[in-house]
């Protein structure tokens, strides 16, 4: 009987201990409880809480102030003062002379073979002058008397300076610090460099004009330019440093009208520069003066933008001793190179007989050569 109580009481025991205690602790069961209370009808509930949508409270309007309920009406643009206002289109300008790129650096008896863009694309801009542009230059219209350009040029210019003045104006301007200063680069004096000048002309006496390379080759040619175009006086010359003087009577308000060009030209199609046989020899002397050239040492190394004033007289003086003159070229553009070709055939004068790897051979000429053995 003992162990049969013992077994019954024992037994429920073991039962409660091993089923009772896990259903009290789990977790699963507090889930489960906790589950069953959101797991209501979708009729009980319309909005399932995790994804109910969330009540925006309204902006309110901002406060108009009373000058903003009342604004005030709207002002008429002011009118710019005189001699200040817009000019009208098409511009027109009494300068006497051709408007073109460079006045410089192209020669207006040359005609070229050829055009790479339309001669009728002006750069100056459609209908803003009244010059028509040619495919090199817009003509003046009507001839302006020398006489008149002359009279009004001197009366501008005054008096001439003294000593004192010049020397005064000198020590100001042409020092490298100048603010008042223009840089001159392979284009020369250039159309916008006459408006560039005449700006600075508003405030400063002179302006100092730096040159830089092809056009060093002749600093006269740039020197008659620059007067000629903007009716000033140089003050002061140095290699390749000028003073550009505007004139005691000069009026900023009385300047004249100079329309910019809203983009550079293309240059135009020229003939051929070194025929492939030079004049008065046969192919065969070209390829012997040629060949002669490449291996003789160089004269002169040319640098990019550099100052060239005097390359003409140190090739007047190599030809006295040789017919045939080796430029090095090397680092300047090919271009360039072209172009100082050019201007030392005018100058010196040469033929050139060959450009190669940046190389300029030039050969003196016959009739040089011949005047040469007359002398001695």
């Amino acid at each position: 009987m003992r162990r049969r109580l013992l077994l019954s009481v024992t037994v429920p025991l073991r039962t409660r201990t091993l089923i009772s205690p896990p259903l009290l602790s789990s977790p699963s069961h507090h889930l489960l409880s906790r589950s069953n209370k959101h797991s209501a009808s979708p009729h009980d509930d319309p909005h399932d809480p995790p994804f109910s949508p969330i009540a925006k409270a309204p902006n309110p309007k901002p406060k108009q102030s009373p000058k903003a309920r009342n604004p005030k009406p709207k002002q008429a643009p002011k009118a710019l003062p005189s001699g200040m206002d817009k000019p009208s289109l098409p511009l027109h300008s009494d300068l006497p002379f051709d408007f073109r790129y460079s006045y410089s650096e192209t020669d207006p008896s040359l005609r070229p073979i050829g055009y790479r863009e339309p001669p009728r694309f002006s750069p100056f801009g459609p209908g803003r002058l009244d010059r028509k542009w040619d495919g090199l230059s817009a003509p003046a219209t009507g001839e302006a008397a020398e006489d008149r350009v002359s009279d009004d040029r001197n009366s501008v210019l005054g008096d001439p300076l003294t000593e004192e003045e010049v020397d005064e104006l000198v020590e100001r301007y042409r020092h490298s610090d100048c603010s008042r200063q223009i840089n001159l680069g392979t284009g020369g004096v250039t159309h916008n460099t006459l408006e560039d000048i005449h700006n600075h002309w508003k405030r400063a006496e002179a302006v100092r004009i730096k040159c830089l390379g092809v056009p060093t080759l002749d600093m006269d040619n740039l020197c008659f330019h620059l007067e000629d175009k903007t009716g000033g006086k140089i003050i002061y010359r140095h290699i390749n440093i000028l003073l550009l003087y505007r004139g005691r009577n000069y009026d900023p308000k009385q300047r004249p009208v100079i329309p910019l060009m809203l983009w550079k030209p293309l240059a135009p199609i020229y003939p051929r520069l070194v025929p492939k046989v030079a004049e008065g020899l046969t192919f065969e002397q070209t390829k012997e003066l040629r060949n002669r050239g490449l291996n003789t040492p160089a004269l002169m190394k040319l640098t990019r933008n550099g100052v060239y004033a005097n390359v003409v007289e140190r090739v007047r003086e190599a030809f006295r001793t040789s017919d045939v003159v080796r430029l090095d070229c090397a680092y300047v553009y090919t271009s360039d190179c072209k172009k100082i070709g050019v201007k030392l055939r005018d100058l010196v004068p040469c033929i050139p007989i060959l450009f190669k790897d940046g190389q300029i051979i030039i050969w003196r000429g016959r009739e040089t050569q011949d005047s040469d053995q007359c002398d001695s």
